[in-house]
């Protein structure tokens, strides 16, 4: 399954180091179970997104996995990519930029061709093959059509999948350079928040926090001194404040560290698809193993 990290320490520009597909007793093993990418996006000190991404596994390019990423930013988002829709290349490995945001999503979307036709001109967004993307710029065309409002945007394009397409889950983490978003439907895979104070539960300490199956991992010293909010797709360390964002549940975490909940999407997927009813590939990409 793949993995979503996000992280905003907002109004506070941190440092941080990530390891993506960091494996402690297997990479190569662990990595062939998410074999089709990993990705770190952040915003330099002016506010242009970056992004640092690979298509490959880790058991192919170690080096690159083993690697620390240091950087510094206000926001966060890394994604470990096992594709469901796409092959392996750069374009279609997250996050995916549009407008100046960064994008991750974990799920399965399916009848593309009818998405692109409501995507009319904002179809030119897209640069790779996958089901992500066009969501992705599905949400960008909703954020304009609502004046530049991002929740309002994942909402509408968020509403309009779960009536129209048939879809897995639309799990995603969304990032500007002083904002974070994170939803959560429906039901079919886990998304958890922790909204955490300055040094953690105990007072103190630095943020380390380390996905179970190794695949991605993230430091801060500067957390033991600031508070932060954290998406991820698993409880990553012992603290007792993570808790699991419930289905259509949207968090807006804003330039003040301030985090808000509200439900996006209040009724089921009117064609919600049974891990059964997808291609061996997408179904592999959806795994809980």
């Amino acid at each position: 399954m793949c993995r979503l990290f996000g992280l905003s320490a907002a109004p506070k520009r941190v440092h941080a180091t990530f390891w993506l597909l960091e494996a402690p007793d297997s990479l190569a093993e662990q990595s062939r179970r998410d074999p089709d990418g990993t990705g770190l996006g952040i915003f330099t000190v002016d506010g242009a997104p970056h992004v640092d991404k690979r298509p490959l596994a880790a058991y192919m390019d170690q080096q690159f996995a083993q690697e620390a990423k240091q950087c510094v930013s206000t926001t966060f988002i890394a994604h470990v990519r096992y594709a469901s829709t796409g092959g392996l290349d750069p374009h279609n490995t997250h996050p995916f930029q549009q407008h100046g945001r960064l994008f991750a999503h974990n799920g399965v979307i399916e009848n593309l061709a009818r998405l692109e036709t409501e995507l009319g001109d904002y179809r030119d967004l897209v640069i790779g093959d996958t089901d992500s993307e066009r969501f992705f710029a599905l949400i960008t065309k909703h954020i304009d059509a609502n004046g530049g409002d991002v929740t309002a945007g994942i909402t509408g394009a968020a509403r309009w999948v779960a009536d129209t397409l048939p879809l897995y889950a639309i799990n995603l983490v969304l990032t500007t350079p002083t904002e974070l978003w994170a939803l959560r439907y429906p039901d079919t895979h886990e998304l958890f928040v922790l909204e955490r104070a300055a040094g953690g539960s105990t007072g103190g300490r630095h943020l380390e926090h380390a996905s179970t199956a190794g695949r991605i991992r993230a430091r801060s010293g500067a957390l033991a001194e600031h508070p932060a909010v954290v998406v991820a797709s698993e409880r990553m360390d012992e603290d007792p404040g993570w808790r699991a964002l419930g289905p259509g549940e949207l968090l807006h975490v804003d330039r003040q560290l301030i985090a808000t909940y509200r439900t996006a999407v209040d009724r089921p997927p009117r064609h919600l698809l049974a891990l059964g009813q997808l291609n061996a590939h997408a179904a592999a990409s959806q795994s809980r193993a």
